[in-house]
């Protein structure tokens, strides 16, 4: 089976185009770029995958709704929700029922983020829900944090913080965030490896305790391994750490950024980044293929695949 690399997107949707659209602007048959884009990628295939975006319904401000796409191009649709019982039972059987009412086959379903540790018997629970509404379950994908967890790369981007030290690697994801509000003691006791720690850039105590913790390599003074070793820092309120204190960071190799904002913005900043999987994260593309091959009905996936329209 060969996979398409991805082409060129038919579409390009910049700001303003969809109140172009709606007041008669776009003439153009935006459907048949799409249809030209199909058969390109389709010409010498053997397999598809065409990707939507939220519900069956996104897109039909321009006439061009998931679901009129799919309807346009043949294709049947594989319906994705996130965690848990009743919403999602409740989303895909709406999002079916638009689909049906554009000619489109809803091939199945696949529940992602699922806590199955914590939910025993949701997966027999799910397929008995869905299929009460005709609607077979594909997979059930278990909830794993790291996959939501964003890049320093991406903090970078989000705060748009000014960079006193690179680390030694941007691409590392974050394994969780902490706070730097408390005796360092007692924050070294909630920082687990891999943690991105915001914390005012005048609490110099605890920066420093932070740069010494990462350059024993978080072992206590007994040798134990420890907690503490952060893997990065963004230093909140605008306030610039002595100059020792920032040679304490580089010399720890630690990332580090400076923000104007207080601690409370920035965390809900952080809270709020919209994580994407990039080709540079391999760590989370081994493990995303990993829990697909385990937990997704590959089998039925492929013989739910429609033939192309000749």
């Amino acid at each position: 089976m060969r996979l398409h690399s991805p082409w060129n997107v038919p579409i390009h949707i910049p700001r303003g185009f969809t109140k172009a659209y709606i007041h008669g602007d776009i003439v153009e048959d935006l459907g048949a770029r799409i249809r030209a884009a199909h058969a390109a990628v389709t010409r010498d295939g053997e397999i598809l995958l065409i990707e939507g975006t939220g519900h069956a319904g996104v897109g039909a401000v321009i006439g061009l709704s998931n679901a009129t796409v799919a309807a346009m191009l043949g294709a049947p649709a594989i319906i994705v929700s996130e965690g848990g019982v009743g919403r999602p039972i409740d989303e895909i059987v709406l999002n079916a029922s638009h689909f049906a009412s554009h000619g489109v086959r809803v091939a199945g379903a696949i529940v992602n983020k699922v806590d199955l540790d914590a939910q025993p018997g949701i997966v027999q629970t799910l397929e008995a829900g869905l299929a009460l509404h005709h609607i077979p379950l594909l997979g059930v994908l278990p909830y794993r944090p790291i996959l939501s967890n964003p890049t320093l790369a991406m903090i970078l981007e989000g705060v748009h913080g000014e960079t006193v030290h690179p680390g030694p690697d941007l691409d590392r994801v974050i394994g969780g965030v902490a706070i730097g509000a408390m005796e360092p003691a007692h924050m070294l006791e909630r920082i687990q490896p891999d943690t991105l720690v915001i914390v005012p850039g005048d609490r110099e105590d605890a920066i420093l305790t932070l740069t010494t913790a990462h350059l024993t390599g978080g072992l206590d003074v007994d040798g134990a391994a420890a907690r503490g070793a952060a893997l990065g820092l963004v230093l909140t309120g605008g306030y610039r750490p002595r100059q020792a204190v920032l040679d304490a960071i580089r010399r720890a190799n630690l990332f580090a950024t400076i923000v104007p904002e207080d601690t409370y913005v920035v965390a809900s900043e952080v809270h709020d980044l919209l994580v994407k999987t990039h080709s540079a994260d391999t760590g989370k593309i081994e493990m995303i293929k990993a829990l697909v091959w385990e937990h997704l009905q590959i089998d039925r996936i492929l013989e739910a695949a429609g033939s192309v329209p000749g």
